[in-house]
C-alpha cells in the first residue's frame, strides 16, 4: 500500500480519538466500543486529538474485541513495543527512561524480563507481603478516627506507593517526590497533574529526577547490598547478563509509575463501586478471606486502570477482517475488551462473583504479560480487608476524573465512615 492510498483511507464514522470522546464518562464511551464491537472491531482511525508529539502519520487501528486485542498480545514477533505503548511515538531515550521493558523486543526483552523474574524470590516476596499487610493497617490507622478522608490522596494512592518504596529501597524522604513524578507521568495530559506546565517541561522534569534517583539507588546498592528489591537487581546475573545501571535506573522508572498506578486506580473504582452495589459489598463481607481472590478480578475488570496500550505492526498480518501493513500503529483498547459480550455475561454489572473473568486489567497474555500483578494483588487484599473490617460503612463520593486517554484515573474522591473507637 502506498502513502497516498494509505492517507486516503476512510476513518469510521464512531470515532476515538478526539478529546470530546476520552472526556465522556466510561459508559458513555461503551456506547461507542460496543458499536464498534459490533461492526467493526478493527477500525481505522484518526491520530489523537492534541498529541503531545504531533507526528506526519494518518491513524491507527484501534481494536476492541476481546479476542482480538489478546491475539495482539500474544503475536508479540508481528506487533512489537518497541516504538512505546502510548499513542505517541516517543523519542528512543525517552521511551527507554519512562517505560523500560514496555517498550522492548527481544532479545532485550527477554534478557532483561528473567533477570527481573530471578529477583523476585521467595524472600522478597514474603517480605514484601508482610510490609504490604503492615502498611495497609498503618494506613487506615491514620485515617480511621476522623471519619472523613480523600480516598485517592489519603489511602488509595498511598499503598501502592509505600509498597514500591519499599520494595526497591528508596528513603522515606524521597517517597513524596516520587509519588509526583509518577503521577505526573501517567496524568501528563491533566493541566491540574502537571501544574498548569508545558507538558515537555513538566515530563522532562520529573522523568530526570527519577533517572538520578534510580542511577543512584543502583550504584550504592552494588557497593552496598541491603534486604531489598534493587539491590536483588543490581546483584543478580542469570546466564552471564546482569542489568546495568542504566537498564536498572529505567525499570526503576517504571515500578515506579506501573507500580503504583494498576492498585491505586483499581482501587479508588472498587471503592466507589462497592458504595453503588452494597449488595456486591456485603455478599464480600458476608465471607471475605474466602471471596476476595475472585471479588479482585472483577475489581480490576470493573476499573480498567490502563485504557489503551499501543502495538507497531512489523509484518503484514490480517486482523479482524482488516489487512494492518508494516509500519501502522495498532491501538488496543482493553476497557472496551473488558465489556466485550461475547466472553462476560452482562458486562455492565459489577458482579463480584463473576466466574471465570478472563479480563485485560494485566493485559490479554504474551511476552508483555503484567509482572506484577501478584504485588498489586497482595495489596488489594489487604486494603480492602483493612476497609471493610474498621470502617465497614464507608461511602464513597462523586469522584474527580484524571483527563486523557490512557489511564483511567480518579484524582481525588471524598469517604465518609463512621469514626473507628
Amino acid at each position: 500500500m502506498t502513502g497516498v492510498e494509505t492517507s486516503v483511507r476512510p476513518f469510521h464514522p464512531v470515532e476515538t480519538s478526539s478529546k470530546e470522546f476520552w472526556a465522556k464518562t466510561a459508559r458513555e464511551r461503551e456506547e461507542s466500543f460496543a458499536a464498534l464491537r459490533a461492526a467493526a472491531p478493527v477500525s481505522w482511525q484518526p491520530q489523537v486529538e492534541d498529541p503531545w508529539m504531533p507526528e506526519d502519520i494518518p491513524g491507527y487501528w484501534a481494536v476492541v474485541r476481546h479476542s482480538d486485542i489478546v491475539e495482539v498480545s500474544r503475536s508479540n514477533d508481528v506487533f512489537v513495543s518497541g516504538q512505546g505503548v502510548t499513542f505517541e511515538n516517543l523519542p528512543p531515550d525517552v521511551l527507554r527512561g519512562s517505560q523500560s521493558i514496555l517498550a522492548m523486543d527481544p532479545p532485550d526483552h527477554t534478557k532483561q524480563r528473567k533477570i527481573i523474574s530471578a529477583a523476585f524470590t521467595p524472600k522478597q516476596v514474603q517480605r514484601i507481603a508482610d510490609q504490604i499487610e503492615a502498611n495497609a493497617g498503618d494506613i487506615i490507622d491514620g485515617v480511621a478516627g476522623r471519619g472523613h478522608a480523600d480516598l485517592v490522596a489519603d489511602i488509595a494512592a498511598v499503598l501502592p506507593m509505600r509498597t514500591v518504596c519499599d520494595m526497591i529501597g528508596v528513603d522515606p524522604a524521597d517517597q513524596r517526590d516520587v509519588a509526583h513524578a509518577a503521577e505526573v507521568i501517567t496524568g501528563w495530559n491533566d493541566p491540574d497533574v502537571r501544574g498548569g506546565r508545558n507538558r515537555g517541561e513538566a515530563l522532562a522534569e520529573v522523568g530526570w529526577y527519577l533517572t538520578k534517583l534510580g542511577r543512584r539507588l543502583a550504584k550504592e546498592r552494588r557497593a552496598d547490598p541491603r534486604d531489598d528489591l534493587m539491590s536483588a537487581l543490581a546483584n543478580t546475573e542469570v546466564d552471564g547478563e546482569t542489568l546495568n545501571d542504566v537498564e536498572l535506573s529505567s525499570f526503576f522508572t517504571l515500578l515506579c509509575v506501573a507500580g503504583t498506578d494498576t492498585t491505586r486506580q483499581t482501587a479508588a473504582h472498587a471503592a466507589r463501586a462497592l458504595t453503588e452495589y452494597p449488595d456486591q459489598r456485603a455478599w464480600l463481607a458476608e465471607d471475605f478471606d474466602g471471596r476476595i481472590k475472585g471479588a479482585m478480578e472483577e475489581f480490576v475488570r470493573w476499573a480498567s486502570p490502563v485504557m489503551t496500550f499501543k502495538r507497531t505492526c512489523v509484518q503484514e498480518y490480517e486482523l479482524g477482517g482488516q489487512l494492518i501493513r508494516p509500519g501502522e500503529k495498532v491501538v488496543m483498547f482493553y476497557a472496551a475488551g473488558n465489556w466485550d459480550t461475547t466472553v462476560f455475561d452482562h458486562p455492565e454489572r459489577f458482579d463480584l462473583s463473576r466466574d471465570p473473568n478472563p479480563h485485560l486489567g494485566f493485559g490479554g497474555g504474551g511476552a508483555h504479560f503484567c509482572l506484577g500483578n501478584q504485588v498489586a494483588k497482595t495489596q488489594l487484599r489487604a486494603l480492602f480487608k483493612q476497609l471493610l473490617t474498621r470502617v465497614p460503612d464507608f461511602t464513597a463520593g462523586e469522584p474527580v476524573m484524571l483527563e486523557g486517554n490512557f489511564i483511567h484515573g480518579i484524582k481525588s474522591m471524598p469517604i465518609t465512615f463512621t469514626p473507628e473507637r
